[in-house]
């Protein structure tokens, strides 16, 4: 589903307003065509504004938002249809590229909230479906339910949580991972092996995380930043290539941290 040039792609959690709106804009304009928004950002409104005002045909970029986290209030059927039919309206566009199930807060949210969404990816507005946060057993459940394939599973993946677990089990299938948090939410900078790496390459740590990410079949990275300095320093991961010594020294790190991690998650 996601292509090379779609595989490093832009987390846009916090970017709000106008500076949100300039970030967003800033990261397309600088090659970033894949761009992941949601319901709960808030935020639908500014990447549609940064979409229309970026130099860059829709066409070419791969947008994905993510409706019914367990947050929201209510989950009937009804209200997830009309929640896809604001994030259409919010974002300003006729198509949605992926649309998430968001964060189930158990089985009940998956079985009436998947097949909504199956079925809006059967009426053509939605190119492909995904879940996000989903656990082996929740994609197992979402496999007798639904007809659909998933297309692409949305956890939190990094050197320090590296979901083999969940790669093992979507190994030999056509689900992509996508990696939110791909930087740990920063402590990668104080790992020393991939500290080491990144001074073997001359490159920042993040660089090195996100490289270690795309040398994975099938995994895909949207990093988060407001700053343009950093846009760039994580896209330039895509002209990385580390070495099988690289990887393997990464593979190897022992050190497990969740950054998201709610009590009630059974992971």
């Amino acid at each position: 589903m996601l292509e090379d040039e779609t595989r490093l792609g832009l987390g846009t959690y916090t970017l709000t307003d106008a500076d949100g709106v300039e970030t967003i804009k800033a990261a397309i304009e600088h090659g970033y065509r894949h761009i992941d928004t949601a319901r709960l950002y808030g935020n639908e409104e500014e990447v549609g504004e940064a979409i229309a005002a970026a130099d860059v045909d829709r066409d070419d970029l791969f947008v994905a938002t993510k409706v019914a986290h367990f947050e929201e209030p209510e989950k009937t059927p009804q209200y997830v249809e009309r929640a896809v039919d604001e994030s259409f309206e919010k974002l300003g566009l006729d198509r949605i590229d992926l649309l998430y199930h968001h964060w189930p807060r158990g089985q009940d949210d998956i079985e009436t909230v998947l097949p909504v969404l199956a079925d809006r990816v059967d009426d053509g507005r939605v190119d492909n479906l995904g879940v996000s946060n989903y656990t082996v057993d929740d994609l197992e459940l979402a496999d007798d339910l639904i007809d659909h394939p998933i297309d692409a599973l949305q956890v939190e993946m990094h050197p320090l949580l590296q979901q083999d677990g969940i790669r093992e089990h979507l190994a030999g299938t056509e689900t992509d991972l996508v990696a939110y948090s791909p930087l740990a939410q920063g402590e990668v900078f104080d790992v020393d092996v991939i500290s080491d790496i990144a001074e073997k390459h001359g490159v920042s740590e993040p660089v090195v995380s996100l490289a270690w990410l795309l040398s994975k079949d099938r995994v895909t990275a949207i990093p988060r930043t407001s700053s343009v300095d950093h846009l760039r320093d994580n896209f330039s991961a895509l002209g990385v290539d580390l070495d099988a010594e690289d990887i393997e020294r990464i593979d190897a790190i022992e050190r497990t941290h969740r950054c998201e991690d709610p009590d009630w998650m059974t992971w």
